[in-house]
């Protein structure tokens, strides 16, 4: 089992300080950073997320591989930084103003993450308009949002609609979820996805920035 193996399989178990040691011992083996990040840690996080996804394991599983999967990044995030190697497309993520939920936008945070992507999370109550300007200055793909409330899901269509105003609508990709949000209000407002729980959500994205 070479040392980029013990990395993934350390992840799926939760154990950082394995995935820390590993991530290193690799380094010193003159792996390539990004074969690491692959092979390692992002193999590792999608075949968590896909046991997430088929109930194999459960939440607390999940934290405790994102944990170590940070363990890995802080170790492989100052090389990228120094090769100047490209982070993967951005994603900027929060709960939608008026909505102080942030659990489910929390976990498909991390998922995001461990897929590969750079996320900027906004946290909750968040206004269109800072969607928009994060999005703009961060030069992101996707802005992903949360609702768990009915009351506050026009806000979601309000970004939509300032990202077409805009003419930002197709250049960044929206994406919807949250307990009362369903598909057909996803196509309703023109957003471009819909993820009904964070394993899916990932997928949806993934999608999204041609990475299927």
């Amino acid at each position: 089992m070479d040392t980029v193996h013990n990395i993934s399989v350390s992840l799926q178990s939760g154990d950082y300080e394995r995935v820390s040691a590993f991530t290193k011992q690799a380094l010193e083996k003159n792996i390539p950073p990004k074969e690491i990040l692959d092979r390692g840690l992002i193999s590792g996080m999608n075949i968590v997320g896909e046991k997430y996804k088929t109930h194999e394991i459960f939440l607390p599983d999940v934290l405790l591989a994102a944990k170590a999967m940070y363990a890995g990044m802080d170790i492989l995030k100052p090389l990228f930084i120094e090769e100047g190697i490209p982070t993967m497309s951005t994603v900027v993520i929060g709960s939608v103003q008026g909505d102080l939920h942030d659990i489910g936008k929390n976990l498909v945070g991390i998922m995001l993450k461990g897929a590969g992507f750079e996320v900027i999370d906004l946290g909750n109550n968040v206004a269109p308009e800072k969607f928009i300007e994060t999005a703009k200055t961060h030069h992101a793909s996707v802005i992903a949002m949360s609702a768990l409330l009915t009351t506050t899901m026009p806000v979601m269509k309000r970004v939509v609609e300032l990202l077409r105003r805009e003419r930002l609508k197709g250049k960044i990709k929206t994406i919807i979820g949250g307990a009362p949000v369903t598909e057909a209000f996803a196509r309703e407002i023109g957003a471009d996805a819909y993820g009904y729980d964070s394993a899916h959500a990932v997928d949806a994205v993934k999608r999204l920035v041609g990475r299927t």
